[in-house]
């Protein structure tokens, strides 16, 4: 007799991926905004900086921070991209954050000054406030009626869309034209789902399938929403938060549809086209009337720029003057260098952090240090933790040792390998021993130790 194949079903939850800051949730402070010292939102060790990056967000929430400056300055290792991830974290996903690099600004099609104000505009939020009148609730009923062809022919065109709607309160039944039929199949709407229709434009909407359907068995992800309350039809105020790129975007290309002809017509455009200065003033003046009117309000952001040395002379001026503007974000830099010389400026002598004394006096600097013997081992082991690594007491020392004796980043690289061969060796739960972290060490050099190896060749690598 033939054997039936059964194969499992795997659940549809995507496997966790670990970047190198997924273990920082926030800044870990207090109400108060005193730091916590027992690692709270993943943060451990650089208290001041934390308490200092606090009151940036206070200040950021209040929108007193828009058009400022501000320096995370201290060596490789210390944190002070964590920091800026961190708070973006606190300040949410309403709260526009950009984070570049230096170097992202340099481009064969584009000017650098326009991409710095492109990341300045991404990082501006606009919350648009509209009261549209709608139809919502559960899809209880959806029949297409047809009609003869009026072109003539043997096929059959859709006249209208009926429809049931049903709210907490009642049902409504809608006769629709059939181009709101369209735009329903593209929402792939079915009965029991819940959606809303714009009265004037007619725009459809899914918001999710009913929570009535819950129990079901879904192999496709589903998001249940509870039957709207109220009447079916209504009043709704819709809030959208855009920022002032995704404006000048939409203006700067007006043409094409939502359909997917028109946009995959805009990937293949072959270059990038440049937004003009004009259309920039011209969106600025409209964004002004509506948060005079009232209908909008003005979201300032944050936008974090990575290893700000690789800017040069040209950028730092023109950051200079884009942070006078009146439409600007908290600009929040980083940097690693002491006194360096500044990309463009070779004329020029050596500046602190690689910035011009200008700029630089037009920031609050925010300094990171290294981390102590107690902080390494408590990153290590909560990094181990993120990771879902197995790790030996012995062995979290050898790590923490290494991180003490030669970097953080060095002795974190080398949990992974080592978890390898725990589990090629065959350990229960794959355990991590000192004897893997040593056969890492063996394996992978270090970056001091390399640079000392070059350092007696010249030329090529011996």
């Amino acid at each position: 007799m033939a054997t039936v194949p059964i194969a499992e079903v795997k659940g549809n939850t995507r496997e966790n991926r670990t970047a190198a800051h997924s273990h920082i949730k926030g800044l870990g402070l207090t109400h108060d905004g005193r730091a916590l010292q027992s690692g709270a939102g993943g943060f451990i060790g650089q208290a001041a900086a934390r308490e200092a990056c606090g009151l940036v967000v206070d200040l950021v929430k209040a929108k007193k921070m828009s058009g400022r400056a501000v320096l995370l300055a201290g060596g490789p290792g210390t944190g002070k991209t964590a920091l800026a991830l961190a708070v973006s974290q606190e300040l949410g996903t309403k709260v526009p954050f950009c984070p570049i690099v230096g170097s992202e600004i340099y481009s064969a099609e584009v000017k650098k000054t326009e991409a710095l104000m492109e990341n300045f505009r991404r990082a501006i939020g606009l919350r648009v406030k509209e009261t549209k009148e709608v139809y919502e609730g559960e899809v209880t009923e959806l029949t297409p009626e047809e009609a003869e062809n009026p072109l003539g022919g043997y096929g059959r065109t859709i006249s209208h869309l009926l429809i049931t709607l049903k709210s907490a309160k009642g049902t409504k039944k809608l006769r629709l034209d059939p181009s709101i039929y369209e735009a329903i199949q593209k929402e792939r709407v079915r009965l029991g789902d819940v959606i809303y229709i714009e009265a004037n434009t007619g725009a459809v909407k899914r918001v999710g399938r009913s929570d009535a359907y819950a129990t079901e068995f879904d192999l496709e992800a589903e998001e249940y929403v509870p039957i709207p309350k109220g009447d079916v039809h209504k009043k709704k105020e819709i809030v959208q938060d855009v920022t002032l790129h995704d404006l000048d975007v939409a203006n700067a290309r007006p043409q094409g549809g939502q359909d997917i002809m028109s946009m995959m017509g805009q990937l293949m455009k072959p270059k990038k086209t440049e937004i003009t200065e004009k259309l920039r003033l011209e969106i600025n003046k409209v964004v002004n009337k509506y948060i005079d009117q009232g209908v909008a309000d003005l979201v300032p952001g944050v936008l974090f720029i990575d290893e700000v040395h690789m800017l040069d002379l040209e950028a730092f001026t023109f950051l200079n003057r884009a942070l006078e503007s009146p439409l600007s974000p908290l600009v929040i830099l980083a940097s690693n260098r002491g006194l360096t010389r500044i990309r463009g400026g070779s004329s020029l002598p050596a500046s602190a952090h690689g910035i011009p004394p200008d700029l630089l006096a037009r920031l609050l600097i925010v300094p990171t240090h290294p981390y102590n013997s107690s902080e390494i081992t408590s990153i290590i082991k909560t990094r181990a933790k993120t990771e879902g690594l197995n790790v030996s007491e012995p062995a979290l020392n050898k790590v923490s040792g290494l991180g003490e004796k030669i970097s953080l980043r060095y002795a974190l690289q080398l949990l992974a390998p080592a978890s390898v061969l725990a589990k090629v060796g065959g350990r229960e739960g794959g355990r991590i021993e000192v004897g893997d972290v040593e056969e890492c060490e063996g394996l992978f050099l270090d970056a001091k130790t390399s640079a000392k190896g070059l350092g007696m060749t010249e030329g090529f690598i011996m």
